[in-house]
């Protein structure tokens, strides 16, 4: 029976390490040393929202206020090749997202009631930016995930959102974690090691940030410096983890039916992050909404390819003043 004792021996160190080694790393350890005025551009404007201190740009006026949402790791660098552009005939807000960018990242314990990271709460964090920016109401650009906010707001605030522009939108794929999943991610012991897990950002983001692209040829240093400089802020890989486990709101595709104002869809060709057919099938489960699809382009257009990117809005844009 000495197999049988070794077996257990060996079995209670597992339980041993899995349940309490967690324990013993802390919680706030984490590479990221800076914190997001620090690493500010020359443009960058920061406004509290509740308990978040939003990084954003705020650029151009006009008849018209856009508001520019990026997907999952991205920033308010993701517009650099549109947003002036844009500006020269709207007012264009573009910020990052809670969990992303140079947006202060907060631990557990530091918000009272539900995470900041949740949906809803992200979609109040966007209302009280434009409150406190004094916008009434605005037209919702949200790429991938971004997307996923856009709708959400304009389903919970209808009387906010003029019109979505939805690029390359997560929202055919969208799923709703099961509870016992969210559970175990949520965690003590995951809770201490989920941040050291999401580190593999730091070596596999720019292949993932290459996929986003049909041509990645095209992806330079500089472009992936852009990517990587939101890594070097205080506590990101916390506040990536808390973003991972954080509520993502009901059923999505179901509610589409409910949207009623002027869509546009545009979608790279060559999208390898959210399927090209995802969005082609979108456009039939939203009441009136237009499809651009961009040739030879990947998940990113307003990036990889943005005059046709700008083509696309100029006339949404032109279409939504008639209407």
């Amino acid at each position: 029976m000495r197999w049988y004792h070794k077996l257990l021996v060996i079995v209670g160190v597992v339980v041993l390490v899995a349940g309490f080694g967690p324990f013993l790393i802390s919680p706030t350890m984490t590479s990221g040393t800076k914190s997001g005025p620090e690493l500010a551009d020359a443009d960058s404007r920061f406004i509290t929202i509740g308990q978040v201190s939003v990084h954003y740009h705020d650029m151009g006026q006009g008849d018209c206020t856009l508001i520019l949402m990026h997907g999952f790791g991205a920033s308010t660098f993701s517009w650099r090749e549109v947003d002036q552009r844009l500006g020269e005939t709207c007012r264009v807000v573009s910020y990052d997202r809670p969990g992303f960018g140079l947006t202060s990242r907060l631990l557990p314990g530091e918000w009272s009631g539900k995470s900041p990271y949740d949906m809803d709460q992200q979609v109040d964090l966007l209302i009280g930016l434009m409150d406190s920016l004094q916008i009434d109401t605005a037209i919702l650009v949200g790429n991938s995930a971004g997307g996923t906010v856009a709708v959400n707001a304009a389903l919970m605030y209808p009387e906010r959102v003029e019109g979505l522009v939805l690029v390359d939108p997560a929202i055919s794929s969208f799923r709703t974690t099961p509870g016992w999943l969210k559970r175990l991610m949520q965690s003590p012991q995951l809770s201490r090691l989920g941040p050291i897990f999401v580190r593999s950002v730091q070596t596999r983001g720019d292949d993932l940030i290459r996929t986003a692209w049909h041509d990645p040829e095209k992806v330079t240093e500089d472009i992936l410096e852009g990517y990587r400089k939101p890594l070097m802020v205080k506590y990101w890989e916390q506040g990536l983890w808390q973003f991972a486990i954080a509520d993502k709101g009901q059923d999505l595709p179901s509610q589409l039916i409910n949207l009623d104002l002027p869509v546009m869809i545009i979608t790279g060709d060559d999208d390898r992050i959210v399927p090209t057919e995802q969005s082609v099938r979108l456009v039939g489960e939203i009441q009136g909404a237009s499809l651009v699809v961009v040739p030879n382009c990947g998940h990113l257009p307003q990036e990889e390819c943005p005059d046709v990117f700008m083509n696309a809005v100029t006339q949404f844009l032109g279409e939504w003043r008639i209407k």
